[in-house]
């Protein structure tokens, strides 16, 4: 019996030899190294992230441990950490810096301004500026504070030294009828944060009766015919420059301040 052709062979040969896998040129080897890296860098990000929530949230390494206060005049600092509330003992990054700047303001109407800075790694910064009372409102045995915004901001039992009392008396004229007794005071605290803050020390009333009519009383008897508070900076560089030409003086007029005056009664 004849045996096997060549050709029978060599088909048989082939059928016994593995397949080979295909050949991958370097095109697509450089493809599947840019898609391996794409794949670990996304890894690599979830890890960050999921490892920085982590530590912001859950650890005990970024958590309100201290809370300090500056800036405080009248008030102090337990006062205003008081009524900050901050919440020791959680993660500072959920601390709400803007609810305790809201809640200090309202509640403490002597500040002005706050900032509330976190202060890495576990403290919170209270940045406080206080109102600055400009005037001074009689009621009864006790002093309201006004500020050069004409915020009403304290009531308190003992006035403040170099602080002018507001004598407001309006005329019945029709400067009163036109703009009322709040549009005086507004005025007057207008000329009151205006005047120069040596002369400021030694004034010790604003009276006003109408709104072109502001007189301030200083110490030693001596008065200012301030007038409205229209040109209130010029008006304060005049009635320095007057002052020192005329220290014997007991009367200056400031009202047209291009033609100041000054008399000894």
């Amino acid at each position: 019996m004849a045996g096997p052709t060549t050709a029978q062979r060599g088909e048989a040969e082939r059928a016994d030899t593995p397949a080979r896998p295909p050949h991958i040129g370097p095109e697509g080897r450089r493809r599947l190294t840019g898609r391996m890296r794409l794949i670990l860098a996304a890894v690599g990000l979830v890890l960050t992230a999921a490892a920085t929530v982590w530590v912001l949230y859950g650890s005990s390494w970024l958590r309100l441990e201290r809370v300090t206060t500056t800036g405080t005049g009248v008030l102090t600092r337990s006062e205003v950490e008081a009524v900050a509330a901050a919440p020791v003992g959680s993660p500072l990054i959920s601390v709400d810096t803007d609810a305790i700047a809201d809640r200090l303001r309202r509640k403490l109407p002597r500040i002005d301004s706050v900032d509330v800075v976190r202060s890495w790694p576990h403290g919170v910064s209270l940045e406080v500026t206080e109102r600055k009372p400009v005037l001074l409102v009689g009621k009864g045995k006790k002093f309201i504070e006004v500020d050069v915004k004409g915020v009403r901001f304290a009531t308190v039992d003992k006035a403040p030294p170099h602080v002018p009392l507001l004598e407001l008396t309006p005329d019945q004229s029709a400067s009163l009828r036109r703009f009322g007794g709040d549009r005086l005071l507004r005025e007057a605290v207008r000329v009151a944060g205006d005047i120069p803050a040596g002369i400021a020390r030694q004034t010790e009333t604003v009276r006003v009766t109408s709104y072109d009519s502001a007189v301030l009383e200083l110490t030693r008897g001596r008065t200012v015919m301030w007038g409205s508070s229209e040109e209130g900076p010029v008006k304060a560089r005049v009635l320095t420059a007057l002052m020192k030409a005329s220290p014997e003086a007991g009367h200056f007029d400031v009202s047209a301040p291009t033609a100041p005056a000054a008399s000894k009664s």
